[in-house]
Parts: structure tokens; C-alpha cells; sequence
């Protein structure tokens, strides 16, 4: 049987309408898995219920993550909030986590993963950070690789793809901030910005900051890989 990997939603900000960007189906069919997307149910049983049904979770990309999560006021630079997913991801991850159950994070689910675990964010990168940065919201095509990240040798993101440089695409204003134990940081952009966080003590749990689900549609060799290495770490 093919692994079920249940997919992350976004909402629209009357909370009408679910969307899941097809390169995110796309990506885990062509590396053998089933999707299975999900609605924002904030119900701790049936949260149970679902994390008991899948074999992995994908968490997609999507808006900004309320800042009272982790003890902040918003931001002016905020962007939009949709409450009842921040609240359905985070326990959805910790349910998966205390499981032992595969995940990966993209962008915004980098984020929410490691809110989940204590962690906290930039709301903006520009305004909150006191150096240089580079452009991290790219005026290119989407699968278009735009910046380099320096990938920690040993780390689950090092085995996958198999290089120290990854070139990533990049589209998004907030960042991790602070990453606690038992998850480490194994990719940055060479301006310093958390690119990449995985657990050290659960078998494949990794987020990663860009979008390897719209690079895998041209073809990117590393971003397969991932995608690859995720679905087997779900089979069943």
C-alpha cells in the first residue's frame, strides 16, 4: 500500500474556501505517496483521529502565524492571520511528534513546526533584523532556484540531497528566530536566515524554509530527493 500523507490547507481570509497548490499533490504522487488534504479542525479528538489515519503529514505554505503563539504583539508588517489553522497545525504536529510520525514542513509550516515545539519567529525579517539581508521574497520565476543555503554535513536535510550548497527559491517575509532542543538548525542562507530546522531525536521530522515543491516541477534534482526521502520514511 502507498503511504497516505495528509496535506496541509490554506484559507482565504473569510474562511470560505480550502486551496492546496497542486505542486504540493504533484510532489507527493510523484514520489509514491497518497495525498490527503485536510480542513482546519480544532477538536483535540479528532485531531487524534487524524494523526491516527495518516502516515505522514505535509505541511504546505500559505499566510503569516498569529504572533500571541509565542508571547508577541503584531507586528505593522504582519500579514494575514487565519487563527483556527495556526491553532490546527499546531496540535496536528504535536499529536504527529508524540506519534513519532514523519513531517515536512514548508515555508509557513517551517514556521508553525517550530512554534509547535517552543520556538518563536521574525514577523518580518526586514524590519526586525539589524543587518543586510539579501532578497528573500524573489521577483522570479517560482521554481526558480534564487539564493544558496549552506547545509550542515550530517544532517537529515545533508543525507537527503547529498550536498552542502542547496540554490533554493525563496518567498516569504517571516523566518524562524529561535530554534530549542531537541531541533537543530541545518541550513542558512548566507545572511544568516534559518533556512532549514530538523529533529534530532524523531526519524524524519525536517522543515525546510523555500519551496522545494515548485522546484521539483523543473525537474530540481535536490527537491525530489526530498520529497523521495519523505514519502519512503512514511511507507507503510
Amino acid at each position: 500500500m502507498k503511504a497516505m500523507i495528509g496535506v496541509t490547507s490554506s484559507m482565504d481570509i473569510n474562511e470560505e474556501e480550502y486551496m492546496v497548490a497542486s505542486e504540493n499533490v504533484n510532489g507527493i504522487v510523484q514520489a509514491g505517496g497518497v495525498p490527503i488534504m485536510l480542513p482546519n479542525l480544532v477538536d483535540e479528538a479528532t485531531i487524534t483521529q487524524i494523526a491516527n489515519s495518516i502516515d505522514g503529514l505535509y505541511a504546505t505554505g500559505g499566510g503569516d502565524i498569529d504572533p500571541t503563539l509565542f508571547g508577541e504583539e503584531p507586528h505593522p508588517n504582519l500579514g494575514i492571520i487565519i487563527p483556527s489553522r495556526d491553532i490546527f497545525e499546531v496540535l496536528l504536529m504535536k499529536k504527529m511528534l508524540e506519534m513519532g510520525k514523519p513531517i515536512l514542513a514548508i515555508c509557513r509550516g517551517c514556521q508553525i513546526l517550530n512554534i509547535a515545539v517552543g520556538g518563536d519567529m521574525y514577523q518580518d525579517i526586514y524590519a526586525q533584523i539589524d543587518r543586510d539581508l539579501i532578497q528573500h521574497n524573489q521577483k522570479a520565476p517560482k521554481g526558480h532556484g534564487s539564493h544558496y543555503v549552506t547545509v550542515s554535513e550530517g544532517s537529515l536535510l545533508y543525507q537527503l540531497t547529498g550536498v552542502d550548497t542547496l540554490k533554493v527559491n525563496t518567498m516569504h517575509h517571516q523566518a524562524n528566530r529561535k530554534v530549542i532542543n531537541p531541533f537543530v538548525v541545518s541550513g542558512k542562507a548566507n545572511d544568516g536566515i534559518i533556512e532549514a530546522i530538523e529533529s534530532s531525536s524523531h526519524g524524519f521530522v525536517l522543515g525546510l524554509q523555500w519551496h522545494p515543491e515548485k522546484m521539483a516541477t523543473t525537474g530540481d534534482e535536490a527537491s525530489l530527493k526530498i520529497f523521495k526521502g519523505f514519502v519512503e520514511a512514511c511507507g507503510v
